[in-house]
């Protein structure tokens, strides 16, 4: 009997609610159709467009033609202008990266870092180049704790033989440039304990010799 006079309820309350929650169903109906229309027939477009037209930046970038890959050469966009003409686009994302890298080639350390930060990825090789970058860039300022926090954060990112070791090796040097000798030798023992086959790993225990040799003075 409770159980009938519960359902009785729940069916009351539906009856009076209906019209609330038809409106409901259909807004979120709405919604998500906005959603996939939008995807399709605006952001769909306007990626393959910035595709099409960030290749030419991409080659000028290839071939360490930095300032033509950031302004184009008036017949091609440079990636600048993928950024400013596709802002919603994962093109544009992208070009934040070639961006920054360009501006730090070019001693333009400031703009490397902001537009650096503002690179989104999922990809495991590009992130940590990109944190790596913007560690030498601070390096480059002379801002050497933000330096080390980047390195150390592209290195734990990549966590790879081919990336990790660059950037515990860099830190490493910062490191003994401000005395820190402790610290440093604890990245430079990690780089030949954990990455033995690294090309880093191959002059290692001249670094920690020196560390330990700067300990004792």
């Amino acid at each position: 009997m409770a159980v009938e006079q519960a359902l009785s309820r729940t069916e009351r309350a539906i009856e009076d609610n209906q019209k609330p929650l038809t409106i409901i169903v259909i807004a979120i109906i709405v919604l998500i159709g906005g959603f996939l229309g939008v995807k399709k027939f605006i952001l769909g477009p306007k990626e393959k467009e910035a595709q099409a037209q960030i290749f030419m930046a991409e080659s000028y970038f290839e071939k360490d033609s930095f300032n033509l890959a950031l302004n184009g050469d008036g017949n091609y966009l440079g990636v600048l202008d993928i950024i400013d003409n596709y802002k919603i686009t994962k093109t544009a994302k992208l070009a934040h990266y070639y961006a920054g890298i360009s501006y730090l080639r070019l001693g333009q350390f400031e703009e490397a870092i902001d537009n650096l930060q503002k690179f989104k990825s999922k990809d495991n090789m590009i992130i940590p180049i990109a944190s790596g970058a913007i560690g030498d860039a601070y390096a480059e300022l002379e801002d050497f704790d933000k330096a080390i926090e980047y390195y150390l954060k592209a290195a734990n990112k990549a966590d790879n033989i081919f990336l990790t070791p660059i950037y515990l090796q860099k830190a490493g040097e910062l490191l003994e440039q401000q005395n820190k000798k402790s610290k440093a030798l604890s990245l430079y023992q990690r780089i030949k304990v954990d990455y033995p086959d690294s090309n880093e790993s191959r002059q290692i225990d001249k670094y920690i010799a020196r560390a330990k040799l700067k300990n004792t003075e």
